[in-house]
C-alpha cells in the first residue's frame, strides 16, 4: 500500500547561479488528486568563488570535473544538512536534489549533473532521490525539461507554464498530451551583461528599458538554427558560451543596448513558441521579476492573461517539482514523459541513496 502523505526537501541549482534553492514541502493525495504545502524555504547563495568554478567547468577536464563532482557533493550535503539543522525538520521521506548542470549535450548521449555522488546520502544522513536526466538521455531523450509532469499534476489550471531563469522554458497540453521545451537563453545571457556593469542583475529590467533594440543583432539572433528546430528540444550553457556571446559581442554597441535588444528577444521567441496565443500563462523563475521583460512578453501576446504566483511558488517551483519527481520515483511511477524529452518511452528516472 503506497502512502498518501510525503515530507520532503526539494534542492535545486540553476544555471542563473543564484544559488542552491531547498524547499520543504508536504504533499497529499486526497480523492486521487495531489496538494501541497511548501513550508521552510531559502535560497543559500555560492561564494565568488563558486561562481567561478560552475562557470568555467563547461571546459574541465575529465579528471577536473571528477574533482569538482566530489567537492561539489560536499558543498551540497553540508547546504542540506545546515538547511535542516536551522529548521529543526525531522521525520523527511527524503531529499530530492536536482544537482548542478555543468554539460548538457543530449545529441552526443551525455549529461551532467554535479552534487549526486552516492556520499550525498552518508554526508546527509538522509534518503536521497537524485541524477533525475541521465537515465532519460540514456533513451534517447533530451534529458530536458523535467518540470512539466509537475505542471500537469500540479497547475493543470494554468494553459501555459512559463518559465524564465538561466533558460526559458514552456509546458503545455496538446491533443492531451504534456509538450514542453527549452525557448531561449535569459538569465544566462542578462546577467552576463549586467555582470561587465559591476550588478548582479539588471533589478526589474531597468538598464534594458534604458536602452534600444539594435535591429541588426534583434535579426541575427532570431535565425539562429536552435529557433527553427521542432521540438522536442533543449539549451545547456554551451549554447550561450559558443552561439549566441561570441554574435552578441560582434556588435560594438552599448550593453544597455544589449541587454535591451536580447530581452525583445526573448519576449518574440515566448511568443512563438506558442500555437495559441491566448489563455492564462503562469509564469515563474527569477526572471518574473525583471518587470521590463514581462511587459514585452504582454506586448507581443495582447491577449494572454499573465499571472506571477505568490513567493514561494515563483521562487521555489522547480525545486516544489523536483521533490515531486523524487516522490514519483520512491513510488516506481513515471515522472519523466516521452512527449517532452523525446525519450523511447515514458519512464521513472532518478537513483535512490541508500
Amino acid at each position: 500500500m503506497k502512502q498518501n502523505f510525503y515530507n520532503v526537501i526539494g534542492v535545486m541549482s540553476g544555471t542563473s547561479l543564484d544559488g542552491v534553492d531547498l524547499a520543504q514541502i508536504q504533499f497529499e493525495i486526497k480523492k486521487e488528486q495531489w496538494h501541497f504545502k511548501i513550508l521552510e524555504c531559502e535560497t543559500v547563495p555560492y561564494s565568488p568563488e563558486w561562481i567561478t568554478q560552475l562557470k568555467i567547468a563547461v571546459g574541465f577536464s575529465k579528471k577536473e570535473l571528477e574533482i569538482l563532482n566530489q567537492n561539489y557533493t560536499q558543498l551540497l550535503s553540508k547546504i542540506i544538512s545546515d538547511f535542516i539543522e536551522k529548521h529543526q525538520i525531522t521525520n523527511l521521506d527524503a531529499v530530492c536534489s536536482h544537482g548542478h548542470t555543468i554539460l548538457h549535450q543530449p545529441q552526443n548521449g551525455f549529461t551532467l549533473q554535479i552534487g549526486n555522488l552516492p556520499e550525498i546520502a552518508t554526508l546527509t544522513q538522509q534518503k536521497i532521490v537524485c541524477d533525475f536526466r541521465v537515465q532519460d538521455v540514456q533513451l534517447g531523450g533530451q534529458g530536458a525539461p523535467l518540470v512539466p509532469i509537475g505542471d500537469r499534476i500540479l497547475f493543470s489550471n494554468y494553459d501555459y507554464c512559463l518559465n524564465l531563469g538561466g533558460f526559458s522554458n514552456i509546458s503545455f497540453e496538446e491533443n492531451n498530451q504534456r509538450i514542453a521545451f527549452d525557448i531561449s537563453p535569459v538569465n544566462t545571457v542578462l546577467n552576463f551583461y549586467a555582470n561587465q556593469l559591476g550588478l548582479n542583475y539588471d533589478d526589474k529590467g531597468t538598464i534594458s528599458a534604458s536602452g534600444k533594440i539594435h535591429v541588426p543583432l534583434f535579426e541575427k539572433l532570431n535565425q539562429l538554427d536552435f529557433y527553427q528546430l521542432k521540438h522536442p528540444k533543449s539549451l545547456g550553457f554551451e549554447f550561450v558560451k559558443e552561439i549566441i556571446l561570441p554574435l552578441t559581442d560582434n556588435f560594438p554597441i552599448p550593453i544597455e543596448d544589449k541587454l535591451c535588444t536580447f530581452t525583445e528577444h526573448i519576449a518574440l521567441q515566448t511568443a512563438l513558441a506558442l500555437s495559441i496565443k491566448k489563455g492564462n500563462m503562469l509564469i515563474s523563475g527569477g526572471g518574473a521579476y525583471n518587470v521590463f521583460l514581462i511587459s514585452r512578453i504582454q506586448h507581443y501576446l495582447p491577449e494572454m492573461k499573465i499571472v506571477i504566483p505568490e513567493k514561494k511558488i515563483l521562487e521555489f517551483k522547480e525545486a516544489l517539482i523536483f521533490a515531486l519527481l523524487g516522490i514519483l520515483k520512491l513510488r516506481n511511477e513515471i515522472n519523466t514523459l516521452s512527449s517532452v524529452t523525446g525519450a523511447q518511452k515514458d519512464h521513472s528516472a532518478g537513483v535512490i541513496y541508500p
